[in-house]
């Protein structure tokens, strides 16, 4: 017999996919395929395969594998070379929207018993990229009508699709909002922990003894264990309090950079040092050869730094505040609307960013501590 429950995940390779993929392959009972253009480095045993979102025929023609698919898990993502100027380009902006199109026209007639489709967006949709945010960014202080961004068009297609006729009824959605994700991924555009667990590499192959803290002057913000997603994910294609609804995702808690590099110095294997400002995508990004001899020396399965890290040295400057001299305006979103529907999951931001170092770790895509 088929399996009750068909989880389709798309954007396998990334943060939430990989993490998405990893939770549903352990729920018993479900059924589990995974799609991305690259394959990833684990699967959990779920089913994978290649698929480029931005061509319309492939996605056509994978139809027939649609078949039977109750969730979507919509976790792709296209970013440009030139990540934080890439937010505001209509190139950007139009191909996310193409991709999701792309792949949900044939999901959505192949696939009858579609019940959720869960859909990310992030503290974008509040502006954090263009100006403060109004603290706490609630749900209802979006800034749909002054800032183009991909979110509002993918969220103005799902909505026009669910309203038609043959689909009313039939399936809802939730969207998702997290702040700062961290976990264990390679070649994501936004996953800081490869970023800084290349930098401490180098800088003990430097023959440094401290990890000095690379960034700015911190601001209070928030961070999601990737997991901690996951679950949230799983939750939201479920609870009925869920359907058609928006929600911040964090792990509950705040924190200032500087005041958390301790933790990430120790799960890396230093003690912290001082604050000696370095931009990641500038100094380390380019030493490819150092990093190989790096790899060689601890027999370390994580390709390049351009394979391994991505986007992530320009996303760890930006996020840690390289260049600023003065504390940025707090970036805190509420999780109240989250709590008051049935979920209740929290984990400390510390614990969070040791336990993603630890993985990529025992994975061999960082050296040991």
């Amino acid at each position: 017999m088929p399996a009750k429950k068909k989880v389709l995940v798309a954007g396998a390779t990334g943060l939430v996919g990989r993490a998405a993929m990893k939770h549903f392959a352990a729920e018993p009972g479900c059924e589990v395929l995974a799609l991305s253009r690259r394959k990833p480095d684990e699967t959990f045993g779920v089913r994978w395969l290649p698929l480029d979102l931005t061509d319309q025929a492939a996605c056509t023609a994978l139809a027939p594998e649609f078949a039977g698919v109750t969730h979507l898990i919509y976790a792709a993502l296209y970013e440009q070379p030139t990540l934080v100027a890439g937010w505001r380009e209509q190139e950007q902006i139009q191909t996310n929207e193409v991709m999701l199109k792309n792949l949900f026209e044939p999901l959505n007639q192949a696939a009858s018993g579609l019940r959720h489709v869960a859909l990310l967006q992030g503290t974008k949709a509040y502006g954090v990229h263009v100006r403060p945010l109004t603290v706490p960014a609630r749900e209802n202080r979006s800034e749909m009508h002054e800032q183009p961004n991909f979110y509002w068009n993918q969220e103005r297609y799902l909505r026009a699709e669910q309203g038609q006729q043959q689909s009313k009824g039939r399936w809802s959605w939730t969207i998702l909002r997290p702040v700062l994700i961290v976990g264990c991924s390679t070649g994501s555009a936004m996953n800081v922990v490869p970023a800084l667990g290349v930098y401490a590499a180098m800088m003990r192959q430097a023959g440094k003894k401290t990890l000095d803290y690379p960034g700015g002057v911190g601001r209070v913000a928030q961070a999601v264990d990737a997991d901690l997603l996951a679950r949230a994910i799983a939750w939201s294609g479920e609870a009925a309090a869920a359907r058609n609804e928006i929600f911040n995702v964090t792990n509950g808690d705040v924190f200032v950079w500087p005041n958390v590099w301790p933790a990430i110095a120790e799960a890396l294997g230093f003690a912290a040092g001082e604050h000696v400002p370095l931009s990641l995508d500038k100094e380390i990004r380019p030493r490819e050869a150092e990093w190989a001899e790096i790899r060689r020396e601890h027999g370390l399965s994580s390709g390049t730094l351009k394979e391994f890290v991505g986007l992530s040295f320009e996303y760890a400057d930006y996020t840690m505040g390289y260049g600023r001299d003065a504390p940025g305006p707090p970036a805190l979103v509420s999780t109240v609307k989250l709590m008051q529907a049935g979920f209740h999951e929290v984990m400390d931001t510390e614990a969070m960013f040791a336990k993603a170092v630890a993985e990529l770790q025992a994975r061999r895509l960082l050296p040991p501590r």
